[in-house]
């Protein structure tokens, strides 16, 4: 089994307003931190730590649980304004005067809200399948199995690979692969995400899907800092029209799509997608 970097990373914490914050903190010092964002049902043991290895050879690396989820304290939010206003809460309480933001999934939400609310304390943006925050004209709605799956109690390894890799033999092998990788945090750590912070999740997620396209036009143009939209075009639970649409009403916006994969592209081409991140963040 390889050895990560990232997994020997220590827990930290800091206290702000409404909660004692756990993160972990990787890569080089200096210049603008890249702050990463989790997903739905995601704590900071999930993130793949080859995916962090590589983007922390070149950046200072900071994951977080936002207030409520994991490790981190506090009543649970139940809006992307919440999720946003922890994420805020979280880089000021450790002293941090700007950043940039990968999010991936409902962090790609949180980081566009965080953006709108506080445009000067974002840099630049990472959107990692996820949707601008509301409903896109022409894109299908996920599948019944999809919506099955993703609304499940409890969640099996064989539902991840699922609902985040394609329904391919390489999809599939790279699901587990992927599994394998987070199985050293997840035995040591993993703390449970309560189910007030699932509900809490799910009425944020609710909340995006009845936004209505004129406003999410309205939000994406006020966003006026440079943004990376990415997705994998084999994605069946976010699909890759939500960031086409996206890049359109946005004044700076790159868009990249991978061919080969779905929900976790980023860790399908952990190498290939830390590349092009680093590419644009330095431009």
């Amino acid at each position: 089994m390889s050895t990560y970097l990232s997994d020997a990373a220590e827990d930290l914490s800091v206290d702000g307003p409404s909660a004692r914050f756990t993160y972990r903190r990787i890569g080089p010092r200096g210049g603008v931190p890249l702050v990463l964002l989790n997903r739905f049902r995601g704590t900071i043991d999930w993130w793949d730590p080859q995916l962090l290895d590589h983007l922390a050879a070149e950046h200072d690396v900071i994951v977080f649980d936002d207030i409520g989820v994991g490790y981190t304290t506090g009543e649970p939010r139940d809006s992307i304004e919440g999720f946003a206003d922890g994420a805020i809460e979280f880089i000021q309480a450790i002293g941090l005067a700007e950043v940039d933001l990968l999010g991936w999934t409902l962090g790609g939400n949180v980081a566009q809200q965080v953006a709108l609310r506080r445009p000067d304390l974002v840099r630049k943006l990472i959107v990692a399948a996820s949707t601008p925050g509301g409903s896109v004209p022409g894109a299908q709605p996920p599948s019944e199995k999809v919506r099955a799956t993703f609304t499940k109690p409890d969640i099996t390894d064989a539902d991840l690979v699922y609902l985040f890799f394609p329904e391919t033999d390489a999809g599939r092998t790279a699901g587990y692969e992927y599994l394998a990788r987070v199985s050293t945090r997840l035995t040591t750590g993993r703390p449970n995400v309560s189910q007030a912070a699932v509900q809490g999740q799910f009425a944020a997620i609710a909340k995006i899907a009845s936004t209505p396209s004129d406003e999410v036009r309205a939000n994406l143009q006020t966003i006026k800092h440079p943004v990376l939209y990415a997705n994998g075009i084999q994605d069946a639970m976010t699909p890759a029209m939500a960031s086409y649409f996206a890049v359109q009403h946005l004044e700076s916006a790159t868009l990249l799509l991978y061919s080969d994969a779905g929900h976790a592209f980023l860790f399908q081409n952990a190498e290939k997608f830390a590349s092009q991140v680093t590419n644009f963040l330095t431009d």
